[in-house]
């Protein structure tokens, strides 16, 4: 399957393989939330479901390859025989940890369940001056081009036996360094592209509000790339936005700082030094925070499932470090899941939060939307304390939404349609 150059929150097919220092805001997300690109469906079953794609990013030996190696592998362990797998040797899909999943398909006695996918991909080449050529250079650029988000993982533990490309560990620093070399590229584009549109001329009306909205926006954001703030903290009107859209901004993307600690921190990151000065910055840039241990989540894929939870509570914490991730990474995305489960299947769904009932099962197939009648809803809480779809009916708690309906966060949903 093609993929765009620049993607965002673009469609799976699940069945086939089956997320500043004074630098970083964490601005609106209403451009990931308007932004959807087409493929070809090329199945005419419906089994094809909204994914994430998140790009780890992170200096030489922080942790970020044998973080991404664990989540792989701990991912497809959790989708048990579904067929998640890891296409490339950096790129992973991974089933979504949700207790609701089973819960539900217990409740319907599903013939399988199916869980939601995130994409994760392993960024390497990002070394101080890759904006210049250094490490990867233009190919670690095109690989974060195509994702939806930045995972940022920062080294909060100390180890002699492991180097740190810098000669100390020291969190401020390396997120420095990362986060420059992204303004750094964005630059570059920027000016490439000025020069470009002052060379052009436009051959008609529409084409000249266009280059000039998007002229207008690039100076913009090149005077706060100069002042050490990224695109994505830049005001743009809904035409300036769309406008620049195309140039895959590397600081339009939203941002979560992975504090990777050692095994010994996990249960109480808060004591961890490095993760203080890593929780300082994200707070006076108002982004995100995930403590993880690359360590702890490697040693899970090496013990039997049923093992799994009984080590993680030795180490004093409830639930791996992907389910934290992942957690974070919908809500920084703005994202929701919905259920649809019968005796088939169960199966997660995500969407955009603020999706209404057509475009939700629009996700599931364009004939469902297409010929949308009326959405049978019922909270995931009402359907367990029902027993079943057909109980939750007899109760009075089953819904008939229409078109203007907003889906909720956790609604198990049956779609009436004609087409």
């Amino acid at each position: 399957m093609a993929r765009a150059a620049c993607n965002h929150l673009h469609l799976v097919p699940s069945l086939v393989h089956p997320l500043k220092s004074t630098l970083f805001t964490n601005h609106t997300l209403s451009t990931t939330r308007t932004r959807f690109y087409d493929i070809q469906r090329r199945f005419s079953s419906s089994k094809i479901s909204m994914s994430l794609k998140a790009g780890i990013v992170g200096l030489p030996n922080v942790g970020k390859s044998t973080l991404f190696n664990a989540v792989v592998e701990n991912g497809k362990a959790q989708a048990a025989n579904f067929p998640f797998c890891t296409i490339e040797p950096n790129v992973g899909i991974v089933a979504v940890p949700d207790s609701r999943l089973h819960v539900l398909s217990d409740l319907s006695k599903s013939q399988r369940s199916v869980p939601a996918s995130i994409e994760f991909v392993d960024i390497a080449g990002l070394v101080k001056g890759a904006s210049q050529g250094e490490g990867l250079g233009n190919k670690f650029l095109s690989h974060i081009r195509e994702v939806d988000s930045i995972l940022q993982v920062v080294r909060c533990f100390e180890d002699n036996d492991i180097v740190h490309v810098n000669g100390k560990v020291d969190p401020k620093s390396d997120i420095d360094v990362i986060n420059l070399e992204l303004v750094f590229s964005d630059l570059d584009q920027i000016e490439k592209r000025i020069d470009k549109l002052k060379k052009g001329k436009a051959k008609d009306s529409q084409s000249k509000l266009k280059e000039e909205a998007e002229k207008s926006a690039l100076e913009k954001i090149q005077q706060a790339l100069m002042d050490g703030k990224p695109a994505r903290s830049v005001t743009l009107t809904d035409f300036e936005r769309d406008a620049v859209k195309h140039l895959c901004l590397l600081t339009m993307k939203p941002i979560i700082y992975v504090a990777n600690v050692a095994e010994t921190d996990l249960a109480d990151p808060a004591d961890n030094n490095f993760v203080k000065d890593v929780t300082n910055v994200a707070s006076e840039l108002q982004s995100r925070i995930v403590t993880i241990s690359a360590q702890v989540e490697a040693e899970l894929t090496e013990l039997p499932i049923e093992e799994r939870q009984e080590y993680l509570q030795s180490l004093g914490v409830s639930e791996s470090g992907l389910g934290n991730l992942i957690r974070a990474t919908y809500d920084l995305l703005g994202l929701r899941t919905y259920f649809t489960s019968g005796e088939k299947e169960t199966k997660a769904w995500t969407i955009l939060a603020g999706m209404t009932a057509p475009q939700a099962a629009g996700v599931i197939h364009s004939d469902f939307e297409k010929g949308f009648i009326r959405a049978e809803t019922v909270s995931y809480g009402d359907f367990v304390a029902a027993g079943s779809l057909a109980a939750a009916r007899e109760k009075g708690v089953l819904r008939s939404e229409g078109k203007d309906y907003v889906v909720q966060e956790g609604d198990v949903m049956l779609f009436r349609f004609n087409v």
